[in-house]
């Protein structure tokens, strides 16, 4: 006897009043030493869907015990135990299978990080007499906070566009839309001919950030084998960050050049290009074809059949593969059952109560202060603040931009391999600690470091460091992590509201503040808000590490 694991699309180990097991698809061998005593076990599989629909992110818990996948296996009662255990659901793949699936629904992720790059380097170009190639350069604070925020309220408002018509949309859809507005947006921006068509293209760029940060890790999720997901997923988030170093990277080449923030900004159109022809040549998602016929949306039998050959096309599998007829079989079952227990879904108001409350207050103040420390500020303003810090020269700053990037990628890629190692709380502790250092530290220079350019490169380097090992990739786990089942979908989508509204609050304000209060008492701001973050990790945010979804609502959220 063997097994052969053949989960459905997307499987997830849960737990819920009935105890877990797994679910497998037995492949037929001959049987050795089998008996048929009261020692022989019948193993019984479970399968665990998550499901995204109309009203937010829900999962639900599917038993299934039909009689041809029941495994009549000889073995003492310590032994079964141990099978049944350890019994992991492992579904066969060729990676070349799932590159692509990845790779261009990520590339959205890439194009929201590309803007924060070349966004640095851009405010340079604009305002200078000599390279602007403009008459139109001498900006406001006000005027140089739209141009910059103006993609991240189009993000904001491209979340909230998107929530109540996703379902419709469909994830392949949404994500096509995505690239057509990159395109538009950026096209536009490289031509604009007066501020007016560089803000409205700002907010067409934004837009199709906030419809790519939705669709994208929603498309990959629901496409990609379950034993590989968490690091997919991970991986585009290491995309963002490889996007901001390629626009560090365009903007240190094009810095000298007269008109140089259009190549900048206009350098991401391609990439939306090959991002959109790419999900054009991607099936549908197989989880939105069934959820859709769930739905009623159209015949049963005709969004199975599409569902099947969606699945098939993604794995590389044959015309007559059985293991993805069974796969969609078992999700339709789960998907039936989910919309037939409409009372396991939270409302809208269920986040403000009781253990949800508890966990948006974890989960939105990470996200809240994640912004409110100043990332954005540092991050488009990177080549501003090095030139002032006595790089004069446009091209110096430019090329410390790109420095700081690579710095950026690499913490990036130590708190993804050490997260599950060290823990949340000790990287969160330890990153917050160095945030508010390195902005002490930054307020001292404007103070009475001027002299000494270095160190407003060491404070940007450690600001970057810590925050990639803290706030950077750990807010965004522990927001996945916190929420209770019921309203995990909700609370993740206020998460993203308060993320995208409070980066651009930051960001428009940096500018004005700057005048206000000074680019010395700006950072010493940002410090003490910093100091209240690591207030905030040290007394509210629980640690996580080892825990599974149910024992972090059962023990941490009760």
């Amino acid at each position: 006897m063997a097994l052969t694991c053949a989960p459905p699309l997307l499987n997830l180990k849960l737990f819920n009043k009935q105890s877990l097991t797994h679910y497998c698809v037995t492949r037929k061998i001959n049987p050795v030493n089998t008996v048929t005593d009261r020692s022989t076990r019948t193993l019984r599989y479970r399968s665990c869907s998550f499901l995204a629909n109309d009203k937010g992110l829900r999962m639900s818990l599917l038993r299934s015990s039909t009689k041809r996948n029941s495994i009549k296996v000889g073995v003492s009662s310590g032994e079964a135990e141990s099978f049944d255990s350890e019994a992991t659901q492992q579904e066969v793949f060729a990676w070349s299978s799932v590159i692509l699936p990845f790779l261009f629904p990520a590339l959205g992720g890439l194009l929201f990080g590309y803007d924060i790059g070349a966004t640095s380097g851009a405010t340079i170009s604009l305002q200078s007499p000599e390279l602007s190639g403009t008459t139109w350069f001498n900006f406001s604070a006000v005027q140089l906070g739209l141009v910059v925020s103006g993609s991240l309220y189009g993000a904001l408002l491209g979340s909230l566009i998107v929530y109540p018509i996703a379902d419709f949309l469909g994830r392949r859809r949404e994500l096509i839309i995505a690239s057509l507005l990159y395109l538009t947006g950026a096209l536009l921006t490289a031509y604009a001919p007066g501020l007016g068509v560089l803000l409205v293209a700002r907010l067409l760029y934004g837009l199709g950030i906030g419809m790519a940060m939705h669709g994208a890790p929603l498309y990959i999720a629901e496409t990609c084998p379950s034993q590989i997901r968490g690091t997919l997923i991970s991986l585009k988030e290491l995309l963002i960050v490889l996007g901001i170093l390629l626009g560090y990277l365009v903007g240190s080449f094009e810095i000298n050049a007269v008109g140089g923030w259009r190549y900048m900004y206009g350098c991401s159109a391609p990439i939306a290009l090959l991002m959109g022809i790419g999900m054009w040549s991607l099936p549908a998602s197989p989880r939105w074809l069934l959820l859709r016929a769930v739905q009623g949306k159209g015949p049963m039998q005709e969004y199975k059949e599409k569902a099947v050959l969606a699945l098939r096309k993604l794995r590389g599998r044959s015309n007559d593969d059985k293991v993805s007829e069974k796969q969609i079989e078992d999700t339709v079952v789960s998907l039936k059952t989910a919309y037939a227990d409409q009372d396991s879904e939270g409302n809208f108001l269920e986040v403000f109560q009781g253990p949800s409350l508890k966990a948006f207050i974890i989960g939105g103040g990470l996200v809240l202060f994640q912004q409110i420390t100043g990332q954005p500020s540092v991050l488009y303003y990177a080549g501003p603040i090095l030139q002032s810090a006595g790089f004069a020269a446009a091209a110096d700053a430019t090329k410390l931009s790109v420095v700081i990037g690579v710095f950026k990628l690499l913490m990036t890629g130590v708190a993804v391999l050490k997260v599950d190692d060290l823990g949340r709380r000790p990287l969160l502790i330890g990153g917050v600690g160095g945030l508010a250092f390195s902005l002490l530290l930054l307020s001292a220079y404007y103070k009475f470091l001027g002299g000494f350019p270095f160190v407003a490169v060491a404070a940007l380097l450690l600001y970057v460091g810590c925050y990639q090992i803290s706030f950077g990739p750990i807010s965004w786990l522990m927001v996945s992590e916190i929420f209770p089942l019921r309203t995990r979908g909700k609370g993740i989508s206020l998460s993203v509201l308060t993320n995208f509204g409070s980066n651009a609050l930051v960001t428009f304000a940096f500018f004005p503040l700057k005048e206000l209060l000074g680019a010395d008492n700006l950072f010493l701001l940002f410090g003490a808000i910093a100091l209240l973050a690591l207030v905030f990790v040290v007394t509210i945010v629980p640690e996580t590490k080892g825990l599974t979804l149910e024992e972090i609502e059962s023990k941490i959220l009760k």
